[in-house]
């Protein structure tokens, strides 16, 4: 399996069959984004929750590429009422996909869309995502606050890589990120979800340094920079 960091909270995972996983594809409007809509493409788009940093692209990408969106029971209708595939899912819930499995675990956030008239679309509860595949175990926590209850993250599964936000403001910050990771007790640790916008500036490299402090492993990962899991 192959992971490329594509700022924010954008992850592309292509596994050994050739499978290609798109999470959370904000691209547009993204300044750090790598990539651009007319050209990404995924079999399988999954949306951690209905913020438009996060929803991005999922429309334009899905349609282009005749995608299968993965999110909340909620989102997969939004999906679907835009003539998309979906599979929509709720907290707790496992389904086995061809590439593998995707387990909707807690994340203590919110989740809606503005609309052009400044209304929010509700579209589900926040979510962050297990992935089992090629033998491997990914977990994006999506935007999420720390709370006690991730620690069964651990107890459920043996994490190779997990991907957690540091931007404070929105999410957990780095203080918190790194309670976390002791607690998920990931193989390594990468963060995301920093340096998008003003408001969720931070140094990466001092969240890594504090994970090494507690004997942790962690990972910076560049924009466009892929790890072989």
């Amino acid at each position: 399996m192959q992971i490329t960091y594509h700022s924010h909270s954008c992850l592309r995972l292509v596994l050994n069959d050739g499978t290609t996983l798109l999470i959370d594809p904000f691209i547009s409007g993204n300044e750090l984004s790598d990539l651009t809509p007319e050209t990404v493409t995924a079999d399988y788009v999954l949306i951690t929750h209905g913020h438009g940093d996060h929803v991005g692209d999922l429309l334009p990408i899905a349609q282009k590429n005749a995608a299968t969106v993965i999110g909340s029971a909620e989102l997969a209708s939004y999906a679907e009422h835009h003539g998309l595939k979906a599979h929509g899912m709720n907290i707790g819930g496992a389904f086995e996909f061809p590439f593998g499995t995707v387990k909707m675990v807690f994340a203590q956030h919110s989740s809606g869309l503005t609309q052009a008239d400044g209304t929010s679309l509700y579209l589900g509860e926040p979510a962050g995502f297990v992935i089992q595949a090629d033998g491997k175990t990914i977990y994006h926590a999506g935007d999420t606050a720390y709370f006690s209850d991730l620690k069964l993250i651990a107890e459920d599964f043996k994490v190779d890589v997990a991907f957690l936000p540091i931007g404070d403001n929105f999410t957990m910050g780095p203080n918190d990120a790194v309670k976390a990771a002791q607690v998920v007790e990931a193989e390594q640790t990468v963060p995301i979800h920093f340096n998008t916008f003003p408001v969720i500036k931070q140094d990466p490299q001092k969240f890594v340094a504090a994970l090494a402090e507690k004997n942790l492993n962690g990972k910076v990962m560049a924009v466009g920079e892929t790890m072989t899991v």
